[in-house]
């Protein structure tokens, strides 16, 4: 079985599971599980899975994604099920079917968000509601600026009890903007503390990426 998509949420203790140790304990899973995983061919052979847009350590997730093919045929509906007990914790298989798109085609996430120990929702709102956002990146070529304004489909702001919430909608892939890299333009006023979760993914026409 061919182009298959595990939907999966990365939450608790497993934010801190980096990529590679994820794909190492993704393999194992399966395997206690009894669920083959197809392998390629040649000298070095290798499990046919690979996860869609990494997570960076640290941030939740109730919407990542792992392709992956099977040596065998099995009942998808099934599979979380047969999965979630070898999973560690933090880490719940939600969904198993087969891949109606390529991976590249998730384009948007919603990421919510909160922040505390800087400035009022009022601030944030106005400052990410510019049309000119520049963050000086650096990548495989050197340093690069962009302006990350055009990557932002929505940034709302609200004040709590607990500090500021955010709900944002940013672009995934080509290009990518983390919502980390939205807290460092915000330079001096970067709040002390934040976290964010990925909630929902979207293609380009923002439908529901799966």
């Amino acid at each position: 079985m061919d182009k298959l998509r595990l939907k999966f949420s990365k939450t608790g203790r497993a934010v801190y599971i980096s990529h590679l140790d994820l794909m190492r304990t993704m393999q194992r899973v399966f395997s206690r599980a009894g669920v083959q995983l197809k392998y390629s061919e040649g000298f070095n052979p290798h499990a046919k899975i690979s996860i869609i847009l990494p997570l960076t350590v640290g941030t939740r997730s109730l919407c990542e994604y792992m392709d992956f093919a099977l040596a065998g045929e099995e009942d998808l509906t099934a599979l979380p099920a047969r999965l979630n007990p070898f999973m560690p914790e933090g880490i719940e298989a939600l969904e198993a079917y087969e891949a109606p798109c390529k991976g590249a085609e998730l384009r948007w996430l919603r990421v919510t968000g909160r922040m505390t120990g800087g400035r009022d929702a009022a601030f944030y709102n106005a400052f990410f509601a510019k049309p000119e956002i520049l963050v000086t990146r650096r990548s495989k070529k050197g340093e690069r600026v962009d302006n990350i304004a055009e990557m932002i489909s929505r940034a709302v702001f609200m004040d709590g009890e607990d500090g500021v919430s955010a709900d944002l909608i940013i672009h995934a892939q080509e290009p990518t903007l983390n919502p980390d890299v939205m807290m460092t333009a915000l330079g001096k006023d970067v709040p002390e503390y934040f976290r964010f979760t990925r909630v929902e993914a979207f293609k380009e026409d923002m439908t529901p990426f799966r």
